[in-house]
């Protein structure tokens, strides 16, 4: 990896841990302004206010554990990069107190503003197998 590549790479790290901390102003100081959240099973969510309300849902509805790992983080332009990540942990529905395990693969489109790598755009699926 490159130098911007390991900053990316922590950035992504950065995210992991607010995740598991649930912090919604965490999560939002690494996405851009005009960031885009696109959640499995949920129409995008674009912009700041979007974002926010969307991981303000998120976090009221459940609890992260989770680890990512980076699969590859690709810089294709002086300002732009994707990252494709897995994670896998486990999931607490608060309506319920049920734990389950988590598994997801993630992509990412980052765009650097100001010197600093901002998520632009996210978006994430399961690799668990169906519910029945």
């Amino acid at each position: 990896m490159n130098h911007e590549e390991e900053r990316i790479s922590s950035v992504l790290l950065k995210y992991q841990d607010a995740l598991n901390a649930s912090s919604t102003e965490a999560v939002m100081s690494l996405y851009a302004s005009d960031g885009v959240f696109m959640p499995q099973h949920f129409p995008s969510s674009v912009g700041s206010d979007a974002v926010r309300h969307a991981y303000n849902a998120v976090f009221q509805a459940i609890e992260l554990t989770v680890s990512f790992t980076i699969a590859e983080v690709i810089q294709v332009a002086p300002d732009w990069a994707i990252a494709r990540t897995n994670s896998a942990g486990t999931v607490k529905v608060h309506a319920t107190g049920e734990t389950s395990i988590e598994a997801n693969q993630e992509l990412f489109v980052f765009k650097k503003d100001q010197g600093a790598w901002q998520i632009a755009r996210y978006c994430f699926s399961t690799t668990n197998p169906p519910r029945s």
